[in-house]
């Protein structure tokens, strides 16, 4: 899930309370407590775990007293890692090109998405009655990816239909007037698109091209908090890692504290936590152990790479700080 695929609470949720623009932890950081700028972006994806520190006094159980702040997007965190002014952030697999491209350290997985779709109008069933047609789709985002994997598997290429780059807002207004003809979008955006083209036909969806193409979301630290900082990292990588344990314990749990600790509706968190896979911390760190984190991400990589993203991106290994997540 990616940066950009963001803007579904306005969608799912309007006229809600919006999430706060900053946060802080009260009443429960030790004095001793080391302080952390730490980004989320308002969503199940992007805030169960800190929303699940929160409620749980993680934070000060683990020695850190963060100043939590709230992004629309992943680069934008990327850029304020970079500019100093953040300590960690999380970013969906939209944007894990800019830790490739060394903007930034993965320290901990967060999920595996399975959200995304390729929908068409009624009528069409399949990627070839695509051939032709107009599809919307946000470049670049793992809604992009999809579309490209799924025109591939049917033996076809991006040349074959006509793509048209629009927003993700811009893609449900679109569809739903039938400007478009198809989309690669991700729920809970195509739950909205439903509710006014009950008939959509899901023609492709990321579960399909699941485990050899993966769409993991993370969370990353600034290059000098990563190099210079290990045991605040590590503190930092421990609170994702008990947390993560409790929302695969319990996702309907998280839900409700992710709900919470936004100041919205449900509903919508509750579509997108259906659509994702949650491993524990040891299957992660198993998962880390065996190679496969290092797969995802080098199948993320080839995308970027077609995508015109990237030249020559880093090894994983030189951004994902396995080591340290898995304990060597």
């Amino acid at each position: 899930m990616n940066v950009t695929r963001r803007g579904f609470l306005a969608l799912s949720a309007a006229g809600t309370v919006a999430a706060p623009a900053l946060l802080s932890v009260s009443g429960r950081a030790l004095a001793q407590s080391k302080p952390i700028r730490v980004g989320y972006i308002a969503d199940y994806f992007g805030t169960s775990l800190t929303a699940i520190a929160d409620d749980q006094g993680l934070w000060a159980k683990h020695g850190l007293e963060p100043e939590l702040k709230v992004f629309t997007n992943g680069p934008i965190q990327i850029q304020a890692l970079g500019a100093g002014s953040l300590d960690f952030g999380y970013v969906g697999p939209g944007a894990l090109w800019l830790p490739a491209s060394g903007k930034a350290k993965i320290v901990a997985m967060n999920a595996l998405g399975l959200s995304d779709r390729v929908i068409a109008q009624a009528g069409i069933a399949t990627m070839a009655d695509l051939k032709g047609k107009k599809i919307g789709v946000p470049e670049g985002t793992s809604g992009d990816m999809l579309l490209r994997l799924a025109l591939a598997k049917a033996g076809m290429q991006l040349s074959d239909v006509e793509v048209v780059k629009m927003d993700p807002s811009t893609v449900v207004s679109a569809f739903a007037s039938r400007q478009v003809d198809g989309a690669g979008i991700w729920y809970p955006l195509v739950g909205v698109i439903k509710k006014t083209v009950p008939d959509l036909v899901e023609v492709a969806k990321s579960a399909d091209f699941y485990p050899a193409n993966s769409f993991p979301s993370a969370f990353v630290a600034r290059n000098e908090v990563a190099e210079q900082d290990r045991e605040t990292v590590m503190k930092y990588v421990a609170v994702l890692k008990e947390a993560n344990d409790y929302r695969a314990a319990d996702v309907p749990r998280s839900v409700e504290i992710t709900a919470k600790f936004l100041g919205v509706p449900a509903d919508p968190l509750i579509t997108e936590s259906q659509n994702g896979k949650f491993l524990t911390s040891a299957e992660f760190v198993a998962a880390t152990r065996d190679g496969s984190v290092a797969s995802w991400l080098k199948g993320l990589n080839d995308q970027f790479v077609s995508f015109g993203k990237l030249q020559n991106p880093l090894d994983p290994k030189d951004y994902y700080l396995g080591d340290l997540y898995s304990g060597g």
